[in-house]
């Protein structure tokens, strides 16, 4: 038996607080005795050692023969071969007017800008224009409202009607050159 240093009330041996005034009797012990708190760097010293080890034996497992291995990302959507292309081509009166999205048609294509219905077509008319001008094919604006893959309420500026995916994003660089945030989307009428 011993007694708190703080109040005097007898404590039972191994009690760590006391029972009359909540005051720390001892220090937490480990199992040989010692005070685990003092032993805290070791514990984290060999958590460092096992994780070097760890990344050696990973390093050691992948080769390390420095290799140079190219790696092929195939980024959204779904992916099908090239094609030809079943859609219409646009005729010579297209090529300088405003094109419009074919009835029905599902297909891929790149969106250039979006603009919300309620400030009207007109920026987004005068924005198919721009591109038109810059030389991107089958420029047109669209109402996603009517298409199934695209978010309703706005006007959609977009350039070509494709197949597939790959076949539109062949074209994405193009597009980039006149507007820097062109993206291959999927219109599903």
């Amino acid at each position: 038996m011993s007694t708190c240093p703080n109040c005097g009330e007898p404590s039972a041996g191994g009690q760590e607080y006391c029972l009359a005034c909540g005051s720390r009797l001892t220090a937490p012990t480990g199992p040989r005795g010692r005070s685990l708190g003092s032993e805290w760097w070791m514990r984290a010293l060999l958590a460092g050692v096992v994780a070097i080890a760890g990344g050696a034996a990973a390093v050691a497992a992948t080769g390390g023969d420095n290799a140079r291995v190219d790696l092929t990302t195939a980024v959204g959507g779904f992916v099908t071969a090239p094609g030809p292309s079943t859609l219409p081509s646009p005729s010579e009166g297209e090529r300088s007017s405003v094109a419009e999205w074919p009835a029905g048609t599902d297909g891929w294509t790149i969106v250039l800008a979006s603009y919300p219905q309620t400030g009207g077509r007109k920026a987004a008319s005068t924005r198919a224009k721009q591109a038109r001008a810059k030389g991107l094919p089958q420029v047109g604006v669209l109402d996603s409202s009517s298409y199934a893959s695209l978010h309703p309420g706005y006007w959609v500026v977009f350039s070509g009607i494709y197949t597939s995916e790959a076949e539109a994003a062949s074209a994405l660089a193009a597009a980039r050159k006149a507007s820097r945030t062109a993206a291959v989307r999927r219109v599903i009428a």
